[in-house]
């Protein structure tokens, strides 16, 4: 007694009255040649405790925890047991120390008598010191104490001196910083595995618009940040979540989760917490739910069997695995029938009281197994540790080994051994590396059923079986979303802060959407690839282009030779009758530059077909456009000739000595020439002719052609109108020449077809720009040529070959002869 009294004055403390320390020690203390140190939180003080001068908190006047009753229990239970073992800890007594760990504030008291011999904390000051200084700790590990607030509180008191913590509930992830823990080891999984088995729950169902209720202090913050870290970058959205303190209001956040229409509710929070919540949902009539448990409460005997449970939905939860601690149950017969509660006159320290004479054995066994494994490992993990530092072997262990706290602790970070079928081992973070989960159902009868499991070692594996949830949804799975899918070549568009919520958008032809990559997008298609309108990928876009072999490229190649036999075949004949009126009429020698500039023009016909290329480009442009420059400068000398000799000569007859003593005719078609082969150069020299795909006007086609520039080949194309302008007017005044003189007349009628065709071809490449184009366009061209060879050139041929009679000078004479008495009348 006065070693209690003694404690709590240099503690700062003062004992509110002797009295209270009524339990016997038998049940906290047990002698033995090494001690383990307990802190169970037999009672819990669920509300800060207020008071006016400095003393310790009497932890058997706060709530008492049948389940953390039983933990207590199984320490005790595991401390005998390996003290009976002939095996382990041969010739070695384990003794413990265990006191009521019920505040994570006003407790200090047994934590500082756990670690002092004498009431004096005296940390070794210097490491080469160790082997000289007396030890002062009267302990070689600790377990416990369960939450990870009060694991915090405490842990650096220990951590000074490398005593070995051995938790066996504080599941915090901040304890896996060895720098900051580095004597911290425990048997439970940290938080960083339980949220992995929630995630791979909500996961597993689709579930994508949850609510997380945490409690509000380390484990409960550690949970939701972990599990705000894990969902982020999944479809996995937090649509609600909420700290739950002392008196939460309930009815406030049941409405929350109601207006956001929640389904799945991840309740990460102690039992005692986990209580209150569910039976307050029961009070509320709050239905339809799916309650995820966290592994604290998800085993919880008396809720499932709770009036109106069932109306609340369905329950899933997760735990470490239940294991049958063989032995366990027949202690706590032999621990009751003993009766020891009820003897008060033993010697006794603060806050080891228990006030349990009213507990039966059955009470005691039928409670929340949760943790009873973690305990017994970490128990059997310490005496483990001590057989290793004392050398036990052959049946004895080396009494004269001095065990010191650190020593244990590298031997607890080496465990290897097989507990129950289950191998014993730490990494490096002191986290446990062995065991699994269980994936837990609260059925109709009223009990958590086993319907799957996530298996950490050696292999991550997970499985549920669904055919055992009976789902309050007539069987079916229920869902939560904030937004529905979006149906099948949709994009979602973000309808809020949540990437939840969302509206859909149909991706437009040309795009695509990759759900898997981004469902926010519709991607673009390359631009050899077309999409239709709501399409998930993209296909190949038809190559297109006119072969040589095409039908209609060889009637225009073939049309195109022919023009270039009757160029020929018209030049012979206009050569043997070369002095003949009729040829000199149709303009002479400018007749043979007309013929071959038409045969050279017909060049770029063979380059509208297969694939263009630069090359090709440029030829399907170039000749026509330079020689069919020659041959419109030509027939607009001619008409000026026409009309001059007619009309002019009489009027001005120095401008026909001037035309005739420079030779006018063939000064005009050389500038002509000139000056468009210039404009040529110039334009193909900044932006020639090149190939062009067309993927505008058929989204599902490549249409292979050729681009040109129009503003660059603007001056070409001006000058082959200014030639055809100027070739119009001078025929069209010659349209009253003689009736049988009707040179002005066949050129007037050719430019005529000539404008026709153009017009024709520029109507239809405006509504049309399939591959056909280009046999369009090469039609056009020949049209162009063929328009002077037919329709000027033949009819001449014509007399030559069938009506010499008019090719005389006496039929030209009287021609003239007529028109002028015409005309003088």
């Amino acid at each position: 007694m006065k070693h209690c009294l003694a404690f709590l004055c240099l503690s700062g403390f003062v004992l509110r009255a002797l009295a209270q320390c009524t339990a016997p020690a038998s049940e906290f203390h047990l002698d033995g040649d090494f001690l383990i140190g307990g802190l169970f939180d037999i009672h819990q003080a669920s509300a800060p405790i207020y008071h006016d001068r400095p003393e310790a908190i009497d932890c058997s006047s706060q709530p008492f925890s049948l389940r953390h009753y039983r933990m207590f229990q199984l320490m005790r239970f595991s401390v005998e047991e390996i003290n009976n073992s002939t095996n382990l800890l041969p010739n070695i007594s384990l003794g413990y120390e265990i006191f009521d760990h019920c505040s994570d504030t006003q407790s200090f008291p047994d934590i500082l008598n756990l670690i002092s011999s004498n009431g004096m904390i005296q940390p070794w000051h210097e490491p080469h010191e160790q082997q000289t200084s007396p030890y002062k700790s009267k302990v070689i590990a600790v377990v416990g104490p369960r939450s990870s607030t009060h694991t915090l509180t405490v842990a650096p008191l220990f951590m000074v001196d490398l005593i070995p913590m051995v938790n066996y509930g504080s599941s915090s992830s901040v304890f896996s910083i060895k720098a900051q823990f580095p004597s911290f080891l425990r048997t439970v999984h940290p938080n960083t595995d339980s949220i992995e088995v929630i995630y791979h729950i909500v996961q597993h169902f689709n579930w994508r618009w949850v609510a997380f209720l945490y409690i509000n202090n380390d484990y409960g913050i550690d949970g939701r940040e972990l599990f705000i870290k894990r969902i982020k970058d999944t479809e996995i959205c937090l649509a609600y979540t909420k700290g739950l303190n002392d008196n939460p209001d309930y009815s406030q956040i049941f409405k929350q989760i109601e207006t956001q229409r929640i389904y799945i509710i991840i309740v990460f929070t102690p039992e005692m917490t986990a209580e209150a919540l569910i039976e307050s949902a029961i009070q509320l009539n709050i239905t339809n739910k799916v309650w995820i448990a966290g592994e604290s409460w998800s085993l919880n005997k008396r809720l499932p069997k709770t009036q109106g449970i069932k109306n609340i939905g369905t329950v899933i939860g997760m735990s470490q695995p239940v294991v049958t601690i063989p032995g366990f149950n027949d202690f706590i017969y032999a621990s009751k029938s003993q009766n020891n509660c009820l003897n008060a006159e033993q010697n006794m320290f603060c806050n080891q009281v228990c006030n349990c004479s009213s507990l039966s054995a059955e009470d005691v066994i039928a409670t929340n197994p949760s943790f009873s494994f973690t305990i017994y490992s970490a128990v059997y993990a310490i005496a483990h540790a001590l057989h290793n530092t004392l050398l036990c072997g052959s049946g004895r262990c080396n009494g004269n080994i001095k065990v010191y706290p650190h020593v244990v602790l590298a031997e607890l970070r080496k465990s290897n051994f097989t507990l129950l079928n289950q191998s014993i081992q730490f990494d490096e973070n002191g986290d446990p590396k062995y065991g699994s989960y269980s994936i837990v159902f609260w059925n109709h009868s009223g009990d958590a059923e086993e319907i799957g499991f996530y298996e950490l070692y050696p292999t991550i594996t997970f499985f549920i079986n669904n055919s055992k949830i009976q789902w309050y949804m007539n069987g079916e799975v229920p869902t939560s979303v904030c937004s529905p899918e979006c149906p099948v070549g949709h994009a979602k568009k973000y309808d809020g802060i949540h990437k939840c919520c969302f509206t859909c958008e149909i991706c437009l032809n040309g795009t695509y959407i990759n759900s898997t990559v981004d469902p926010y997008k519709c991607i673009h298609c390359k631009k050899t690839e077309w999409s239709a309108e709501g399409s998930t990928s993209c296909s190949l876009r038809v190559v297109e282009y006119i072969p040589f072999t095409d039908s209609g490229a060889l009637v225009i190649m073939v049309l195109a030779c022919v023009l270039v036999g009757l160029t020929a075949a018209m030049s012979v004949l206009f050569a043997i009758n070369n002095n003949t009126p009729i040829v000199r009429s149709a303009g002479g020698p400018m007749c043979f530059l007309i013929l071959g500039c038409l045969s050279l023009s017909s060049i770029s016909v063979f380059f509208y077909f297969d694939k263009p290329t630069t090359s090709f480009c440029i030829l399907r442009f170039l000749p026509f456009v330079l020689f069919y420059n020659v041959c419109l400068a030509c027939f607009v000398v001619r008409s000026f000739q026409i009309v001059c000799i007619f009309k002019i000569a009489a009027k001005f007859p120095k401008l026909q000595t001037w035309w005739l003593k420079y030779h006018g005719n063939w000064l005009v078609i050389t500038v002509a020439f000139g000056t468009q082969a210039l404009l040529l150069l110039v334009s193909y020299s900044f932006d020639p002719p090149k190939p062009y795909n067309e993927t505008v006007w058929y989204p599902e086609k490549i249409i292979l052609s050729c681009s040109l520039n129009l503003a660059v080949a603007s001056g070409s194309m001006i000058l082959l109108l200014s030639w055809c302008s100027l070739c119009f007017i001078f025929s069209y005044m010659g349209k009253d020449l003689p009736k049988n003189y009707n040179e002005a007349k066949a050129i007037t009628f050719c430019l005529l077809m000539l404008i026709l065709t153009w017009i024709i071809f520029a109507t239809v490449a405006m509504l049309y720009r399939g591959k056909y184009i280009e046999m369009f366009n090469a039609l056009a061209v020949l049209s162009s040529l063929y328009s002077f060879l037919l329709w000027y050139f033949l009819p001449k041929c014509y007399i030559i070959i069938f009506q010499p009679h008019k090719n005389t000078k006496q039929y030209f004479q009287g021609i003239i002869q007529d028109y002028t008495k015409t005309m003088s009348q």
